[in-house]
Formats: structure tokens, C-alpha cells, sequence
């Protein structure tokens, strides 16, 4: 019933090494800042990441605020040096990958 957005934390050879919970929001909704969703990959090391997140009206499709976060995360990942890998937002009939779709 609720946003909430998830990163996958990678190590090298893309084996997860942990994943957490950036945010949670409302129905609609979830504020993300990349200090938030780097953080943790920086103290565990991560190589890498992939951020997933779900849309409760099933909908997988991504919003205009998803392609702006998209791409402000990826630059951030480019300037700390921890590659972002794809976001991937799922729904009820299925999920869109904003790497698939020449978005990240």
C-alpha cells in the first residue's frame, strides 16, 4: 500500500552483499536523496547498485519523478564511484527497467 524503495548493495563480481530500505512513503510517493541511498553502500564497500522501488497502483511504469531520481542518483554514483546498475520499478503486472529503457 506504500512506496518504498530498496537498494541492492554489490560487491565487484555483482554478489549482494546486503540491501536496505531508503525510504518508505505514501501511496503515491517516496522522497529519496542520494545521501541517503549511497550512504550505506559507501560504509559497506559496495561496488555497485541497484535500486528498486514499487508503485502500489500496479502500474510499472516510471513517473516523470522517477527518471529525474534515476538520473540524479546515477551522477551521484558516477562522482563517488559506485556504479548504479539499473532501477527497477515494480508492479502489479509486471516491472520496467529504466536501464532497459535507455533511461540510466
Amino acid at each position: 500500500k506504500r512506496e518504498t524503495f530498496i537498494a541492492l548493495l554489490l560487491d565487484a563480481k555483482n554478489r549482494l552483499i546486503r540491501d536496505f530500505v531508503v525510504s518508505q512513503g505514501s501511496l503515491t510517493q517516496s522522497i529519496v536523496h542520494p545521501r541517503e541511498a549511497f550512504e550505506p553502500a559507501i560504509r559497506n564497500s559496495a561496488a555497485s547498485v541497484l535500486f528498486v522501488h514499487n508503485h502500489p497502483s500496479g502500474d510499472p511504469t516510471p513517473s516523470r519523478e522517477d527518471i529525474e531520481i534515476t538520473k540524479r542518483l546515477k551522477e551521484t554514483g558516477d562522482l563517488i564511484g559506485i556504479r548504479v546498475l539499473d532501477h527497477v520499478i515494480i508492479g502489479e503486472s509486471g516491472y520496467a527497467s529504466l536501464a532497459d529503457q535507455g533511461l540510466l
